[in-house]
């Protein structure tokens, strides 16, 4: 998901935000976001490319792709790339957008409710960029799946809020913000067949929709698949 996708009260957005209307499912709640969403300009999340840069590309799976800010960026350093999104409106624009910046050979997209489906390929990068949503689901459990969509030497890559913007909807002071360790714990990887390779907080200097800065905190959690049977991801 992009970083300007409303989220949950255990996190917060990039964004005012909007948190549904009464009796509104999940569906209906992304496609009524962007099809009144009107930035598609969307930009990379500069933590998936300062990961992605040094790499070959290969095939990526974006999760949650929103606006495809990511999608775009990462087609255009030459990956092939499947979004993924619940919203058949934010797939539709990325297909558009692909096909104006010529780089719609290398753009697949898939509509899933990842409470539910989960494409079925494998995968050299999985990116999973502020995956929240304000409907119940079972994160670690999708996170586990992207996992074992990995090729053995795959990355995937988990960004998430860290603290609380000063234009996000939601200022509890008590929000409790999951860490890295606490992630990877909740994934609960075999650590024969997975290896974590990157789990720290950094800042950055975030800019909200008015176009006012902050710095913000960021949990990153990168996980790279050293082995594992075909199989593997079709368990737990």
């Amino acid at each position: 998901m992009d970083s300007t996708r409303p989220q949950p009260p255990a996190a917060t957005a990039d964004d005012a935000g909007d948190q549904g209307a009464a009796g509104e499912g999940a569906e209906q709640f992304w496609e009524r976001h962007y099809r009144t969403r009107r930035d598609w300009d969307a930009r990379v999340n500069p933590l998936l490319a300062e990961t992605a840069a040094p790499l070959s590309p290969g095939t990526a799976l974006d999760l949650g792709c929103g606006a495809g800010g990511d999608t775009i960026w990462l087609a255009q350093q030459g990956w092939y790339v499947t979004a993924v999104d619940i919203s058949a409106t934010a797939l539709e624009r990325i297909r558009e957008r692909a096909h104006d910046l010529g780089v719609a050979d290398r753009v697949a997209t898939e509509r899933h409710d990842l409470a539910g489906s989960f494409p079925a390929d494998q995968f050299d990068l999985v990116s999973a960029q502020y995956f929240h949503t304000p409907f119940p689901l079972l994160r670690g459990q999708v996170l586990r799946r992207a996992a074992r969509a990995l090729h053995p030497g795959g990355l995937l890559l988990i960004v998430d809020h860290g603290s609380t913007a000063p234009w996000s909807w939601n200022q509890d002071p008590d929000i409790h913000y999951p860490t890295p360790t606490e992630i990877a714990a909740e994934l609960d990887l075999d650590p024969t067949h997975w290896s974590v390779l990157r789990a720290d907080m950094p800042r950055r200097l975030a800019t909200g929709p008015a176009g006012e800065t902050a710095t913000v905190v960021d949990n990153v959690l990168l996980v790279q698949r050293t082995a594992g049977r075909p199989d593997d991801r079709m368990t737990g």
